[in-house]
């Protein structure tokens, strides 16, 4: 297909989304089936003449087959960017598919023909959730989504007049975000701050308006250990379940005001919330956020409370929004498995009975992405020296397995995604459906407010979890020691709608980001040439003999062809007064299991040098050595057994930099050898487990190949 542009893009027509309505109408489990069947649709990639350009620096070929990261051998570069970017710009454009909208809009006037990586934050909480609310948080919904389009907001603590003693602003705004406080509690937190509502005056309002800490875990225990409301509630929590019809309504007036629907199509709000579970025997974060397509949402959100268990969620969303002959269309985002305990991907279905192919759909279905990386550290992968080689694995790894604060440290299987894409793999061997087949994104999980606030050297923190700010800012170092500034979920669409964007989330074209804006790309096919990163048509050439991220690769191949990649990575361009940092490295990461189900994974470093000399000086965080605007390399997996289900992915690494703590210690003069330069709140800079040095980095979603598999997932779930 050299030179020669072929679109096999399919996009639902009316009479294809009268079908599926129709379907839902069956019930959860015709659905279910029905979304099943898609996963075997022809294949749903877009090409055209590509957007963004990319130089082939250290394009490569693997050899070797060690399990830790091994370098493949570079080849000369063959094209420079600038004339890259002059060919692409000349190509002739083909037209763009056209998008389905449910919903009433102007359709934009720019679409981007191979897609455009929009940046945004999925996992954002404001003054209606209750650990913001007990540290001080007034943000509003409407507040935040300013704060996302680049509007300067006030944070605690707060003068007695009411002015923030403190401020963030976003360098770049995003492109979309979604408000998703806590379902839980939402009318309780409302009804405690308004005067005039039934129960302000009860003693757990007064305790709350009093001694928030108190409150915290008052409220909590009761929501979480307990699924009930507090007794302010009334009967059967409805006088709480009133209340939250204030907040809820709030949050999507907030989403419609922000929401672009014009034809500009600049900025793009979802409503959602978070369900907030927990496995009370170990302390396992069970915690999931949940968007939706469009304004077409439920009455009231499902918590935890009315629906105790992932499935009852996925079957409240079914009831209250999927199942329904409307437009309403809801997905699942599961979030620090990190802190699961091994609870949130056991293999098993919610009651620990064995899973059933049913059950395994469901989750599928429901839930299509994680995150992999947020405040409460990264979940990617597994590190202890001696136990596991990959060493980028350590990267803000957590020290605990849990939530609850029980004193227990992670485990290769406690919950880290790498190891869940592999037993999904071994799940499907066994039930010929796999459960685990996620995208990958990032957020922030801010209770401040502030969507995007993910830049090391402006981080303040981002309150719930963290250390307080409610009544005084507190001296040294403004968060706790192993908590980050969070991440970026990033969407190839070719435009920035809500359709657009939800049809990427449910086709798994996402990537996710530690916080720089990263360009990272990925495809997979059987035919791709050694030399395709200097073709400045390749991304066309990858959407048109391969599949993108997020994708089924078609397996009815001849036994002897071995798939090829197409991985390719662009620095954060940065802005004026903050550069973004060059790449280092460029990998694919090879999880499988083999005829005897054993899990087996490999980190190849296919574009770029690990040993490149890049440092950074930890007094003044100024970096210094070599590293790459743009990595591209064609990688083709020599070991491929047909036979094998096997996932891939890649992953992006920028040049060492100081992380956020170390630059407030150099900032405040710390040197650990002079303990009278030590001063408060700065003691976490000379602890043993304090690491100064990280590197950001950038995850796509995978691709999956299994034998059985013959097609793409639909581009779109209408």
């Amino acid at each position: 297909m050299v030179g020669k542009r072929v679109k096999l893009s399919v996009v639902p027509d009316v009479t294809e989304r009268r079908r599926r309505r129709a379907a839902r109408q069956l019930g959860a489990v015709a659905t279910l089936c029905g979304v099943l069947s898609l996963l075997a649709a022809p294949a749903m990639a877009q090409s055209v003449a590509e957007l963004e350009s990319m130089e082939d620096s250290g394009r490569a070929m693997e050899s070797g087959s060690a399990t830790a990261p091994e370098r493949a051998p570079q080849v000369e570069n063959s094209a420079e960017i600038e004339d890259t970017a002059t060919l692409e710009v000349a190509a002739a454009p083909a037209p763009v598919p056209r998008q389905i909208y449910t919903e009433t809009r102007a359709p934009c006037a720019t679409q981007a023909p191979l897609k455009q990586a929009f940046f945004g934050d999925l996992h954002v909480h404001t003054r209606y959730s209750l650990d913001a609310s007990t540290q001080g948080t007034r943000t509003t919904p409407a507040q935040a989504y300013q704060f996302a389009l680049g509007e300067r907001v006030g944070i605690q603590p707060w003068t007695e007049e009411g002015e923030p003693l403190r401020s963030l602003q976003l360098s770049r705004p995003l492109d979309f975000a979604m408000v998703s406080d806590h379902a839980e509690l939402i009318g309780e937190v409302y009804m405690c701050n308004t005067p005039e509502y039934e129960g302000y005056s009860s003693w757990q309002c007064i305790l709350y308006r009093n001694w928030s800490r108190g409150a915290y875990y008052l409220f909590n225990f009761w929501a979480t250990m307990q699924q009930a409301h507090l007794g302010q509630c009334g009967d059967n929590g409805e006088l709480c379940l009133a209340a939250a019809l204030q907040p809820w309504q709030e949050m999507q007036e907030a989403a419609e005001r922000y929401y672009d629907r014009s034809d500009a199509c600049e900025f793009t709000t979802f409503v959602g919330y978070e369900w907030t579970g927990m496995n009370s025997s170990n302390g396992g974060n069970l915690h999931r956020n949940i968007v939706f397509r469009n304004a077409e949402v439920p009455y009231l959100p499902s918590s935890f409370i009315d629906a105790p268990a992932p499935h009852l969620l996925w079957d409240s969303l079914q009831e209250q929004c999927n199942g329904l002959d409307n437009n309403c269309e809801s997905l699942v985002i599961p979030h620090n498995s990190n802190y699961s305990a091994g609870s949130m991907f056991t293999g098993l279905a919610d009651d620990g009975s064995p899973m059933s192919a049913e059950y395994a759909a469901s989750r599928a279905y429901f839930e299509p992405l994680v995150e992999v990386m947020q405040h409460k550290g990264a979940s990617e992968c597994f590190f202890k020296a001696g136990v596991t080689e990959d060493e980028l694995c350590a990267f803000e790894q957590l020290p605990k397995d849990n939530i609850a604060g029980f004193n227990e440290p992670p485990k290769p299987d406690t919950g880290f995604v790498r190891a869940v894409l592999a037993d999904g793999l071994a799940i499907e061997n066994q039930l010929g459906v796999n459960p685990y087949q996620f995208g990958l994104i990032a957020s922030t999980d801010t209770h401040l407010g502030t969507p995007g606030a993910a830049r090391e050297d402006l981080f303040l923190g981002h309150g719930g979890a963290g250390v307080s700010a409610e009544t005084e800012i507190p001296p040294g170092l403004p968060d706790q020691l192993d908590y980050n500034p969070g991440g970026l979920a990033v969407l190839w669409a070719h435009e920035n709608s809500r359709d657009a964007l939800f049809d990427a989330m449910r086709r798994r074209e996402a990537y996710a980001t530690s916080g720089p804006r990263i360009i990272s790309r990925f495809f997979a096919g059987w035919d791709f040439p050694a030399d395709l990163c200097a073709a400045p048509d390749r991304i066309e050439r990858g959407y048109a003999a391969g599949v993108p991220m997020g994708s089924i690769l078609p397996s009815n191949v001849g036994a002897q062809r071995r798939p090829t990649f197409l991985v390719a990575a662009s620095q954060d361009a940065g802005t004026s007064d903050a550069p973004g940092t060059p790449l280092q490295r460029l990998q694919v990461i090879k999880g499988w299991v083999d005829a005897n189900g054993e899990r087996h994974e490999r980190v190849i470093d296919v574009a770029g040098n690990a040993d490149n000399g890049a440092s950074v000086d930890l007094q003044s965080c100024a970096t210094s050595g070599s590293g790459f605007a743009d990595l591209c390399a064609v990688w083709e997996d020599k070991d491929f057994d047909p036979n094998e289900r096997a996932y891939y992915y890649s992953r992006a690494v920028e040049n060492p930099t100081c992380r956020w703590s170390q630059r407030m210690c150099a900032a405040a003069g710390v040197n650990c050898a002079q303990p009278d330069t030590i001063t408060e709140g700065y003691e976490g800079c000379c602890a043993a487990e304090h690491r100064p040095v990280v590197q950001e980095r950038a995850w796509t979603s995978p691709v999956w190949y299994s034998p059985t598999s013959d097609a793409n997932p639909a581009a779109a779930s209408r």
